[in-house]
C-alpha cells in the first residue's frame, strides 16, 4: 500500500498541565534506581535478530495487524506508517541525537480494530494533559502535572476505544523535546519498578507482566508492562497497563475489562504502538 502524505505538524506548544505549576515534590531517592532497573530488566525492550529484520525491512510503510488468530487477537486495520518529511531521520538514527519523532504525532497512534465503539472524547486528536492524567490516583496527578511542565511536555494525543466483550483500550502519546527528557519523566516522574510506582485510578496494586515477551518490539525502544493482581478490588475491574519508551515519545497503554483484561489482545495492542513509534 501506499505512503501517506503526513499533514501539517502544528508549532511546538506546550500542553498545559492543568495542575497548578511550580517546583515539584522531590520524595525520590537517587539509591533507588539501582534496585528499581534491576527489577525491570525481565520487562525492558530487547528483540532477535529475525524481528529486528522484520521491522527494519517495513521502513515507512504498512504494519500488519499482527493477523487475527483464535487465540483471542483483535482484527486490528493495517496501521499506515506516516511519511516522513524529506530528510527527516528516524528517532533512533546516529545523526537524530535528541530521538526526535519528525512525524505528527496523532499520525503515530494506533487505529483501533473495526469492531470497536470509538470513545467520544479520545479521538486520535491533540487532548490536554489532564487526559492522561486521569489514569491516574487524585493524590498523585498534581505532582506528575508538575513534572511534566518541569520537563517541558510539548503536546500529546490519545485514542480510546471499548471492544464489545467489554474491554475498554485507552492510549496516549506524549512528545517532549528530547529523549532525555523524556527519560528523566520516566525515571523522575513515573518511578516505576516492580509496580508502575505512580499510583493508578483504577489499580490499587500492580506487578510486573511476567508472561511479557519483547517479540515483534523493535529493539530501538523499550517496553516495561504491567498488570494488576487478582483480586480486581471491588468492581471486579482489571487493569494492565504498558509504558513504551521510544526517542523523545512516551506511550501509555491501558487495557480494563471487568473479570479480567485479557493479556493476548493487550499485547498485540502494546506491539503495534511501539512499532508505529519506531
Amino acid at each position: 500500500m501506499t505512503e501517506q502524505t503526513l499533514p501539517h505538524t502544528p508549532g511546538e506548544q506546550t500542553v498545559p498541565a492543568d495542575p497548578p505549576t511550580g517546583a515539584p515534590p522531590r520524595g525520590r531517592r537517587l539509591l533507588r534506581a539501582v534496585a528499581r532497573w534491576s527489577l525491570v530488566a525481565a520487562v525492558a525492550g530487547g528483540i532477535g535478530i529475525g524481528t529486528h529484520l522484520f521491522v527494519t525491512a517495513q521502513d515507512r510503510t504498512d504494519l500488519p495487524g499482527l493477523a487475527t488468530r483464535s487465540d483471542g487477537r483483535w482484527e486490528f486495520p493495517t496501521q499506515r506508517l506516516p511519511a516522513l518529511p524529506a530528510d527527516a531521520m528516524r528517532p533512533a538514527h546516529p545523526r537524530n541525537p535528541a530521538g526526535i519523532h519528525h512525524a505528527d504525532l496523532r499520525d503515530l497512534l494506533v487505529t483501533a480494530p473495526g469492531s470497536a465503539e470509538p470513545d467520544a472524547k479520545l479521538t486520535g486528536d491533540w487532548t490536554p494533559a489532564s487526559a492522561y492524567l486521569a489514569e491516574y490516583a487524585k493524590g498523585d496527578r498534581r505532582e506528575l502535572g508538575n513534572t511534566l511542565h518541569e520537563f517541558a511536555l510539548r503536546h500529546a494525543a490519545s485514542r480510546a476505544w471499548t471492544m464489545p466483550d467489554g474491554t475498554e483500550a485507552r492510549v496516549h502519546l506524549l512528545r517532549f523535546p528530547s529523549s532525555g527528557l523524556t527519560d528523566l519523566y520516566r525515571d523522575e516522574g513515573l518511578d516505576f519498578g516492580s509496580t508502575t510506582g505512580a499510583s493508578l485510578a483504577h489499580a490499587e496494586e500492580t506487578s510486573i507482566d511476567k508472561q511479557w515477551t519483547s517479540r515483534g518490539v523493535p529493539d530501538t525502544t523499550s517496553v516495561y508492562a504491567y498488570e494488576e493482581p487478582a483480586p480486581f478490588g471491588d468492581d471486579g475491574v482489571q487493569t494492565r497497563v504498558a509504558y513504551i519508551v521510544a526517542g523523545d515519545t512516551l506511550g501509555m497503554v491501558v487495557h480494563e475489562k471487568k473479570g479480567g483484561a485479557d493479556r493476548v489482545p493487550f499485547h498485540q495492542t502494546v506491539v503495534l504502538q511501539t512499532q508505529l513509534l519506531s
